[in-house]
Protein backbone atom coordinates (compact mmCIF):
# COMPACT_ATOMS: atom_id res chain seq x y z
CA UNK A 1 0.00 0.00 0.00
CA UNK A 2 0.82 3.73 -0.01
CA UNK A 3 -0.20 5.73 3.45
CA UNK A 4 2.59 8.13 3.68
CA UNK A 5 4.97 9.74 1.05
CA UNK A 6 7.61 12.25 0.74
CA UNK A 7 7.60 15.17 -2.00
CA UNK A 8 10.12 17.68 -1.69
CA UNK A 9 10.90 18.63 -5.17
CA UNK A 10 10.36 22.26 -6.22
CA UNK A 11 7.60 22.73 -9.26
CA UNK A 12 10.30 24.18 -11.44
CA UNK A 13 12.01 20.99 -11.55
CA UNK A 14 9.04 18.72 -12.20
CA UNK A 15 7.78 20.97 -14.76
CA UNK A 16 11.20 20.54 -16.75
CA UNK A 17 11.55 16.78 -16.12
CA UNK A 18 7.88 16.02 -16.90
CA UNK A 19 8.05 18.29 -20.00
CA UNK A 20 5.02 20.46 -18.55
CA UNK A 21 3.67 23.03 -20.64
CA UNK A 22 1.23 24.63 -18.06
CA UNK A 23 1.59 25.46 -14.19
CA UNK A 24 0.28 28.28 -12.34
CA UNK A 25 2.67 29.22 -9.63
CA UNK A 26 -0.50 30.60 -7.36
CA UNK A 27 -0.58 26.11 -7.44
CA UNK A 28 3.01 25.94 -5.41
CA UNK A 29 2.81 23.71 -2.92
CA UNK A 30 5.88 23.91 -0.04
CA UNK A 31 8.29 20.73 0.01
CA UNK A 32 6.37 18.48 2.04
CA UNK A 33 7.98 15.10 3.58
CA UNK A 34 5.79 13.25 5.22
CA UNK A 35 2.82 13.96 3.01
CA UNK A 36 -0.41 12.28 4.27
CA UNK A 37 -3.79 11.31 2.53
CA UNK A 38 -6.51 14.46 2.17
CA UNK A 39 -3.26 16.65 1.85
CA UNK A 40 -2.82 19.16 -1.18
CA UNK A 41 -0.07 17.11 -3.53
CA UNK A 42 1.38 17.25 -6.95
CA UNK A 43 0.00 15.74 -10.13
CA UNK A 44 1.20 15.90 -13.42
CA UNK A 45 -1.99 15.20 -16.20
CA UNK A 46 -2.77 15.94 -19.61
CA UNK A 47 -6.47 17.46 -20.58
CA UNK A 48 -7.59 20.18 -22.58
CA UNK A 49 -6.93 24.08 -20.74
CA UNK A 50 -10.37 25.13 -19.29
CA UNK A 51 -12.15 27.91 -21.68
CA UNK A 52 -9.36 27.81 -23.96
CA UNK A 53 -10.15 27.47 -27.77
CA UNK A 54 -7.38 24.79 -28.28
CA UNK A 55 -9.06 21.62 -27.13
CA UNK A 56 -5.91 19.55 -27.12
CA UNK A 57 -4.86 17.95 -24.52
CA UNK A 58 -2.12 20.20 -22.31
CA UNK A 59 0.51 18.86 -19.99
CA UNK A 60 -0.30 20.06 -16.98
CA UNK A 61 1.53 20.59 -13.00
CA UNK A 62 -2.07 20.49 -10.86
CA UNK A 63 -2.44 20.41 -7.28
CA UNK A 64 -5.08 17.76 -6.27
CA UNK A 65 -5.91 16.41 -2.67
CA UNK A 66 -5.00 12.75 -2.25
CA UNK A 67 -8.34 10.98 -0.96
CA UNK A 68 -10.09 10.07 -4.48
CA UNK A 69 -13.96 11.16 -4.02
CA UNK A 70 -16.03 9.48 -6.61
CA UNK A 71 -17.86 11.25 -9.04
CA UNK A 72 -20.84 9.60 -8.23
CA UNK A 73 -20.33 10.12 -4.20
CA UNK A 74 -23.08 11.55 -2.50
CA UNK A 75 -20.70 13.03 0.43
CA UNK A 76 -16.85 13.66 0.04
CA UNK A 77 -16.04 11.90 3.37
CA UNK A 78 -15.11 8.60 2.09
CA UNK A 79 -11.89 9.93 -0.05
CA UNK A 80 -9.56 9.35 2.92
CA UNK A 81 -10.12 5.78 2.43
CA UNK A 82 -9.42 5.67 -0.92
CA UNK A 83 -5.64 6.66 -1.46
CA UNK A 84 -4.77 3.48 -3.08
CA UNK A 85 -6.42 1.60 -5.96
CA UNK A 86 -4.92 -1.52 -6.94
CA UNK A 87 -3.51 -2.25 -10.17
CA UNK A 88 -5.07 -6.02 -10.54
CA UNK A 89 -8.56 -4.79 -10.42
CA UNK A 90 -8.72 -0.73 -11.08
CA UNK A 91 -10.12 -1.43 -14.41
CA UNK A 92 -13.51 -2.80 -13.10
CA UNK A 93 -14.17 -1.55 -9.52
CA UNK A 94 -16.87 1.34 -9.97
CA UNK A 95 -14.92 3.79 -8.15
CA UNK A 96 -11.49 3.53 -10.07
CA UNK A 97 -13.10 2.35 -13.75
CA UNK A 98 -13.31 5.58 -14.83
CA UNK A 99 -11.02 7.03 -14.23
CA UNK A 100 -8.71 4.54 -14.90
CA UNK A 101 -10.27 4.98 -18.37
CA UNK A 102 -9.89 8.84 -19.16
CA UNK A 103 -8.30 10.22 -16.33
CA UNK A 104 -4.72 9.23 -15.21
CA UNK A 105 -1.87 11.48 -13.37
CA UNK A 106 1.75 10.77 -11.94
CA UNK A 107 2.19 11.48 -8.80
CA UNK A 108 6.14 12.48 -8.44
CA UNK A 109 7.78 11.49 -5.11
CA UNK A 110 11.43 10.91 -3.80
CA UNK A 111 9.96 7.74 -2.32
CA UNK A 112 7.25 6.36 0.38
CA UNK A 113 7.24 5.13 3.81
CA UNK A 114 6.24 1.57 5.54
CA UNK A 115 6.16 0.05 8.62
CA UNK A 116 7.97 -3.14 9.94
CA UNK A 117 6.48 -4.77 12.82
CA UNK A 118 9.51 -5.29 15.46
CA UNK A 119 10.18 -9.20 16.36
CA UNK A 120 10.47 -8.53 19.35
CA UNK A 121 7.34 -6.26 19.58
CA UNK A 122 5.55 -8.70 17.92
CA UNK A 123 6.46 -11.79 20.62
CA UNK A 124 5.27 -9.34 23.30
CA UNK A 125 1.84 -8.81 21.20
CA UNK A 126 1.41 -12.81 20.83
CA UNK A 127 1.32 -12.58 24.50
CA UNK A 128 -0.95 -9.83 24.94
CA UNK A 129 1.26 -8.21 27.10
CA UNK A 130 1.24 -4.92 24.21
CA UNK A 131 -1.91 -3.96 22.18
CA UNK A 132 -0.21 -1.65 19.78
CA UNK A 133 3.35 -2.74 19.10
CA UNK A 134 5.56 -0.17 17.95
CA UNK A 135 6.68 -0.53 14.81
CA UNK A 136 10.00 0.51 12.57
CA UNK A 137 9.63 2.70 9.38
CA UNK A 138 11.46 2.46 6.41
CA UNK A 139 11.64 4.44 3.24
CA UNK A 140 11.51 3.38 0.05
CA UNK A 141 13.40 5.39 -3.18
CA UNK A 142 15.02 4.95 -6.19
CA UNK A 143 18.41 3.90 -5.43
CA UNK A 144 20.08 6.19 -8.20
CA UNK A 145 18.10 9.74 -6.95
CA UNK A 146 15.30 9.90 -9.68
CA UNK A 147 12.06 10.90 -8.96
CA UNK A 148 9.48 8.25 -7.89
CA UNK A 149 6.80 8.39 -10.37
CA UNK A 150 4.02 6.55 -8.79
CA UNK A 151 0.83 5.60 -11.23
CA UNK A 152 -2.17 7.61 -10.56
CA UNK A 153 -5.81 8.32 -11.13
CA UNK A 154 -7.53 11.43 -10.79
CA UNK A 155 -11.38 13.06 -10.24
CA UNK A 156 -13.49 15.62 -10.10
CA UNK A 157 -16.30 15.94 -7.97
CA UNK A 158 -19.03 18.52 -7.69
CA UNK A 159 -20.55 19.96 -4.26
CA UNK A 160 -23.41 20.68 -5.11
CA UNK A 161 -23.95 22.77 -2.01
CA UNK A 162 -22.15 25.30 -3.28
CA UNK A 163 -23.55 27.97 -6.19
CA UNK A 164 -21.29 27.00 -9.66
CA UNK A 165 -19.09 30.16 -9.27
CA UNK A 166 -17.67 29.28 -5.48
CA UNK A 167 -13.92 28.51 -5.45
CA UNK A 168 -14.59 24.78 -3.69
CA UNK A 169 -17.84 23.92 -5.54
CA UNK A 170 -15.39 21.34 -7.28
CA UNK A 171 -13.19 18.86 -5.71
CA UNK A 172 -10.37 17.57 -8.02
CA UNK A 173 -8.99 14.10 -6.41
CA UNK A 174 -6.36 11.27 -6.62
CA UNK A 175 -5.34 8.05 -5.55
CA UNK A 176 -2.57 5.69 -5.57
CA UNK A 177 -1.96 2.86 -7.81
CA UNK A 178 -0.75 0.03 -5.69
CA UNK A 179 0.86 -3.54 -7.14
CA UNK A 180 2.70 -6.67 -5.17
CA UNK A 181 5.90 -5.59 -3.96
CA UNK A 182 9.34 -6.99 -5.38
CA UNK A 183 10.75 -9.98 -4.30
CA UNK A 184 13.61 -9.44 -5.75
CA UNK A 185 16.50 -8.44 -3.93
CA UNK A 186 16.55 -4.57 -3.33
CA UNK A 187 19.75 -2.67 -5.30
CA UNK A 188 20.65 -1.35 -1.41
CA UNK A 189 19.23 -3.02 1.46
CA UNK A 190 20.07 -2.05 4.76
CA UNK A 191 22.37 -4.42 6.52
CA UNK A 192 20.29 -5.49 9.51
CA UNK A 193 16.91 -5.07 7.58
CA UNK A 194 14.63 -6.36 4.78
CA UNK A 195 16.41 -7.68 1.29
CA UNK A 196 13.57 -7.51 -0.89
CA UNK A 197 9.97 -5.00 -0.30
CA UNK A 198 8.22 -7.56 -0.06
CA UNK A 199 9.83 -8.04 3.22
CA UNK A 200 8.49 -4.61 3.81
CA UNK A 201 5.07 -4.75 3.17
CA UNK A 202 3.12 -6.86 0.61
CA UNK A 203 2.31 -3.75 -1.41
CA UNK A 204 4.05 -0.92 -2.66
CA UNK A 205 3.51 2.06 -5.12
CA UNK A 206 3.33 0.91 -8.76
CA UNK A 207 6.06 3.14 -10.40
CA UNK A 208 6.42 4.22 -13.82
CA UNK A 209 9.48 4.30 -15.37
CA UNK A 210 10.10 7.15 -18.07
CA UNK A 211 9.83 4.97 -21.40
CA UNK A 212 5.92 4.43 -20.05
CA UNK A 213 5.19 8.65 -18.91
CA UNK A 214 3.77 9.19 -22.09
CA UNK A 215 1.57 6.60 -22.68
CA UNK A 216 0.35 6.64 -19.01
CA UNK A 217 -0.65 10.19 -19.53
CA UNK A 218 -2.25 10.35 -23.08
CA UNK A 219 -6.21 10.50 -22.63
CA UNK A 220 -6.67 9.49 -25.97
CA UNK A 221 -5.22 6.23 -25.09
CA UNK A 222 -8.84 4.09 -23.52
CA UNK A 223 -8.29 0.49 -24.66
CA UNK A 224 -8.94 -1.31 -20.87
CA UNK A 225 -5.95 -3.96 -22.13
CA UNK A 226 -3.42 -1.58 -23.37
CA UNK A 227 -3.70 0.30 -20.14
CA UNK A 228 -3.47 -2.81 -17.90
CA UNK A 229 -0.07 -3.71 -19.72
CA UNK A 230 1.72 -0.27 -18.85
CA UNK A 231 0.35 -1.48 -15.27
CA UNK A 232 3.52 -4.07 -15.35
CA UNK A 233 5.82 -3.99 -12.48
CA UNK A 234 9.22 -1.86 -13.61
CA UNK A 235 12.07 -3.99 -13.98
CA UNK A 236 13.86 -5.44 -10.26
CA UNK A 237 16.65 -3.85 -8.57
CA UNK A 238 15.82 -0.37 -9.42
CA UNK A 239 15.30 0.65 -5.72
CA UNK A 240 16.51 1.07 -2.15
CA UNK A 241 15.38 0.92 1.47
CA UNK A 242 16.71 2.37 4.66
CA UNK A 243 15.62 2.65 8.59
CA UNK A 244 14.51 6.12 9.46
CA UNK A 245 13.79 7.78 13.10
CA UNK A 246 9.78 6.55 14.60
CA UNK A 247 9.39 10.70 13.86
CA UNK A 248 7.61 10.06 10.63
CA UNK A 249 5.09 8.00 12.42
CA UNK A 250 3.42 11.30 13.44
CA UNK A 251 1.75 13.26 10.76
CA UNK A 252 2.82 16.56 12.64
CA UNK A 253 6.89 16.24 12.36
CA UNK A 254 7.63 17.27 8.84
CA UNK A 255 11.57 17.97 7.16
CA UNK A 256 14.46 17.01 5.71
CA UNK A 257 15.52 15.19 8.58
CA UNK A 258 13.02 12.22 8.36
CA UNK A 259 14.30 11.16 5.47
CA UNK A 260 18.11 10.22 7.21
CA UNK A 261 19.01 7.05 7.13
CA UNK A 262 19.44 5.01 11.01
CA UNK A 263 22.75 3.22 11.34
CA UNK A 264 20.16 0.81 13.01
CA UNK A 265 16.64 0.29 13.38
CA UNK A 266 15.38 1.77 16.24
CA UNK A 267 12.33 -0.72 17.01
CA UNK A 268 14.71 -4.29 17.59
CA UNK A 269 15.14 -6.96 15.55
CA UNK A 270 13.17 -7.18 12.47
CA UNK A 271 13.77 -10.09 10.71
Amino acid sequence: MCGRYAASRRPEDLTGLFHVEKWEPTETLAPDWNVAPTKEVYAVLERPVKDADDRRPVRQLRKLKWGLVPSFAKTPEGGARMINARAETVHEKPSFRRPFAARRCILPADGYYEWVTGADERELEVQGRKKRPRKQPYFVTPADGSVFAMAGLYEFWRDRTLPDDHPQSWWVTCSVITTEAETSPLAVAPAEGPHALADIHPRMPLMLTEDRWDAWLDPARTDTDELRALLAPPPPGLMRAYPVGTAVSNVRNNGPELLEELAAPEVGTLF
